[in-house]
């Protein structure tokens, strides 16, 4: 099979791409650099975004299967219609599970369940080019499949909601509290990125999947105190300190956090994956959160350069806890009056 990855080597397609490459598939990488070639495959330099530029590149070349694992804007999608229109049997679109209704009305998400997110731009923007896209479908018969990811993570990360990456290992290891956001009982589904591969994978080349969507992610849903637990015990801390504070007050305080706590995370994130199981029979999702996070905070702790902490990021997670504390000492304060 002859596959083009667009993109090819960020969290979620490096998983991709090293599992493509072991089912011995033809797969060549569309990327800015020469620098961020992958052995064993064939690399075009080049921006997506540079049109004539990747048209060059793409003359007389015709693919089984597209990959884009970074298209975020109808824009985009308006460029790789014209791009990809006849050079490929199959052109997939990386989605993203948070375009599901928030709040949701039934708690365990379907394909069928709507698209619908208030809160957030990304979110909003990925069904536009959803809604794009299937009107090609409609109108000429463009090759789509959709593929929603939820929350991925692989060996080189740590996915927690609040203070992700090795800031949290840091905090976890110097006796500082991590927040979590809401009461933490909230159930949600982590994904490992070698999973997520094979269902992608899987949906590459397979023609009854053209003109459908799916979600890709892990069978295991936890709450986030049990992610935040299994993160500790991993990191070898055995009485962590952890703090809960409402997700609206965490994104009022540090805007950043808006679209993804209030238009994810701090809703309930249960996948019904019934449908890809069915496309893809050999989609399984073996790797639990238990052992990715140690594996992933394994990598960390393999090479002192890797195990940095974002310190602007952590001053503020104090700042917040500071002013969370004040304003709860207070408020109990004033009814002891």
């Amino acid at each position: 099979m002859n596959i083009l990855f667009i993109g090819g080597t960020g969290n979620i397609s490096t998983a991709c791409t090293q599992l493509a490459l072991k089912r011995g598939y033809s797969l060549t990488l569309l990327n800015r650099s020469l620098r961020s070639s992958v052995q064993g495959v064939e690399t075009l330099a080049v921006d997506i975004t540079d049109i004539a530029g990747v048209a060059d590149k793409l003359k007389g070349r015709h693919f089984d299967a597209v990959v884009d694992f970074i298209a975020y804007h109808p824009s985009d999608i308006e460029s790789r219609i014209g791009l990809f229109r006849g050079k490929t049997d199959q052109y997939i679109f990386v989605s993203t599970a948070s375009a599901y209704q928030k709040p949701l009305e039934n708690y365990l998400i379907t394909e069928k369940t709507p698209l619908s997110n208030p809160f957030w731009d990304y979110s909003r923007s990925k069904i536009a080019c959803e809604a794009m896209l299937m009107q090609a479908y409609d109108k000429e018969a463009f090759p789509v499949t959709i593929v929603r990811p939820s929350l991925t993570y692989g060996d080189t990360s740590i996915p927690l909601a609040v203070n992700s990456g090795y800031t949290s290992i840091n905090r976890l290891r110097t006796n500082k509290p991590l927040i979590i956001p809401g009461d933490g009982l909230s159930l949600w589904t982590i994904t490992h990125n070698s999973d997520f591969a094979k269902g992608l994978v899987g949906l590459c080349g397979l023609k009854k999947a053209i003109g459908e969507a799916f979600h890709i992610t892990s069978d295991e849903a936890l709450t986030w105190n049990q992610f935040y637990m299994l993160t500790a015990e991993a990191a070898g801390v055995a009485s962590p300190r952890f703090i809960h504070i409402a997700s609206d007050l965490i994104a009022a305080c540090i805007p950043t956090f808006a679209g993804s706590l209030l238009g994810d995370k701090s809703h309930s994130a249960v996948f019904d994956n019934t449908k890809i199981k069915r496309f893809v029979p050999e989609f399984e999702s073996t790797t639990s959160y238990r052992e990715g996070i140690v594996r992933s905070i394994a990598w960390f702790d393999a090479d002192p350069k890797r195990a940095k902490s974002d310190d602007k990021a952590s001053a503020l997670s104090d700042k917040l806890i500071q002013v969370y504390e004040r304003g709860f000492a207070a408020a109990v304060a004033e009814f002891k009056l």
